[in-house]
């Protein structure tokens, strides 16, 4: 074999031929594009790890002036968002268990009087500690709000209790995750991100792979309709699905010791559901790439976001409205909610409906996106 010297001509016809090559594979540019565009967007406008506005609402068993102060103490901090002021403390409560709160704030009977009297009333503070990262700041301000709140209402007779140790004293109960274990909020967590990410790519290949492999012709030569090759596809990979969801939610269990309260039976017709809308994702997006290559591109394009914004990593609560928008399109955003609201809260059917019906919405809608986009030809 005979040694050729370098040519910068073959060099330069080569690199002309690569940019060509990349200029018709649009796909696979505006992800090489996308892909460092949307983190830089992501980390650097829609993560904030000291969420504010956090919603609660406040259970008043004694109305007043001081009861008032305390409410405008909250407000004023940003870390509270007074949703909903009540008489009755189960009401609050149950939006506490349906995720509609975050914190129960409960001022008791006769709170004014102990006050009034020298004595040191409780201020009761339920949080919901599904998820502690996105509390633990607001938590920490109740110390200062009261010392604080009762200022100008301490004048007088009572002015000496103002200079003096605060007023009520604050006690918290972190709900549904006393311990404020971060494990029982990440381990399930990962239950829904696992699915995803193997759920999405085991279906993005789907029509690729038979194109690549030349198989694609015999397929639609079958006499079979756009609905059924998808469902033939999609059936068996739900019993994958469940597979891996035993899999992590025994390790959940038995290593991680993540309390399981609610129905797992019920948790299980919502996983159907979950692994059913990601692998139709995937499906769709093996209906638009023209290469394996470029359906692994878009399943990532997909799981960026549904890592960043859907309340796995970061606080749900903590990130600008238009970033809560684009995760509550997400269907692994909703899942989260299920899967810690069934196992930590012991949530039943009508807590956790307000989540499932938007993930069946988006099954059907990404099914019939992927039914539109299917080709009857090779071209």
């Amino acid at each position: 074999m005979t040694h050729r010297r370098l040519s910068l001509g073959r060099i330069a016809a080569i690199l002309v031929k690569e940019f060509i090559q990349l200029r018709r594979d649009r796909l696979t540019f505006a992800m090489i594009l996308g892909i460092p565009t949307m983190q830089l967007l992501l980390f650097g406008f829609a993560i904030n790890s000291d969420p504010k506005h956090l919603p609660a609402a406040i259970a008043i068993s004694d109305p007043g002036t001081f009861a008032n102060s305390i409410v405008a103490a909250l407000t004023n901090s940003r870390y509270y968002d007074i949703r909903l002021a009540t008489n009755s403390p189960q009401k609050a409560r149950r939006l506490l268990a349906e995720g509609e709160v975050s914190f129960v704030v409960e001022i008791p009977a006769n709170f004014s009087r102990d006050i009034v009297r020298g004595a040191q009333p409780t201020l009761l503070v339920e949080a919901d500690a599904t998820d502690p990262a996105s509390s633990s700041n607001a938590i920490g301000a109740l110390n200062t709000i009261a010392q604080d709140a009762l200022r100008d209402d301490l004048t007088g007779a009572l002015a000496a209790r103002a200079q003096s140790a605060p007023p009520f004293l604050t006690v918290v109960h972190p709900l549904y995750n006393p311990e404020v274990n971060t494990q029982y909020n990440i381990v399930p967590g990962l239950l829904g991100v696992i699915l995803t990410m193997t759920m999405v790519l085991m279906t993005s290949m789907a029509l690729t792979r038979e194109r690549e492999r030349g198989t694609y012709e015999n397929l639609l030569a079958m006499p079979t309709h756009p609905a059924e090759i998808m469902i033939g596809k999609i059936a068996p990979n739900i019993l994958v699905g469940l597979a891996q969801s035993v899999l992590v939610l025994l390790a959940a269990k038995l290593i991680f010791g993540v309390p399981m309260l609610g129905s797992l039976v019920l948790l299980g017709g919502v996983l159907v559901i979950f692994i059913a809308a990601n692998l139709a994702v995937g499906y769709t997006f093996s209906t638009l790439a023209e290469s394996q290559l470029q359906a692994m591109q878009m399943m990532v394009f997909f799981l960026l976001p549904s890592i960043l914004l859907s309340g796995f990593a970061f606080p749900f609560r903590g990130m600008p409205e238009w970033a809560q928008w684009i995760g509550e399109a997400l269907p692994v955003t909703h899942f989260l909610r299920v899967v810690r609201g069934i196992l930590l809260k012991g949530n039943g059917p009508a807590e956790i409906w307000p989540d499932v019906w938007p993930l069946i919405l988006f099954l059907f809608a990404v099914m019939g996106i992927a039914l539109l986009r299917f080709r009857r030809t090779l071209d």
